[in-house]
């Protein structure tokens, strides 16, 4: 069930961080990368915020940088790390770009990107017999402040049998 390649953008690895599921990346794909600016925006820039030391401590993680050329037109339709996600995941065969933000994902999905939320790697991990529950993990999260649409969060309970149809 291990896939190829995940780039990672910051807030699902803080989303991750949170509910102390990040193992959960590397038993899901062979590799997980991360562009500089989502290293730098987590582990520098954050210092002290949720995911900022446990993404500094993971031996896992492969820093890599995108190619400039398929960088520069993203830049001015999203954020610099999510930019650096979607071109190094462009510029990688076979993988996925791990977003929870809306405009990236759409960004990514009109260049043809595989790509995944923070609710879809709990998704992919229940499936996988990882964790046992989804609910907990999304309780978790919006205690923490982080915003998921309750659509979402209906859809994936019903997806995976947490909720009747």
């Amino acid at each position: 069930m291990i896939n190829s390649v995940i780039v990672a953008d910051s807030s699902p690895l803080i989303s991750l961080s949170i509910i102390t599921q990040l193992q959960l990346l590397p038993q899901l794909y062979q590799r997980i990368l991360i562009p500089p600016a989502v290293w730098d925006e987590v582990t520098v820039q954050g210092v002290g915020l949720p995911g900022s030391q446990a993404v500094s401590q993971l031996t896992w993680l492969e820093i890599q940088a995108p190619e400039i050329l398929v960088l520069e037109p993203l830049s001015i339709l999203v954020d610099r790390g999510e930019a650096e996600a979607i071109a190094l995941a462009q510029s990688t065969p076979d993988s996925t770009v791990l977003l929870d933000d809306a405009q990236a994902r759409r960004v990514a999905e009109r260049l043809g990107i595989r790509r995944i939320g923070t609710l879809g790697i709990l998704r992919k991990a229940k499936n996988a017999g990882l964790i046992v529950e989804i609910r907990p993990y999304i309780e978790q999260l919006r205690s923490n402040g982080i915003y998921i649409r309750p659509s979402l969060i209906d859809a994936v309970l019903r997806d995976v049998r947490e909720i009747d149809f």
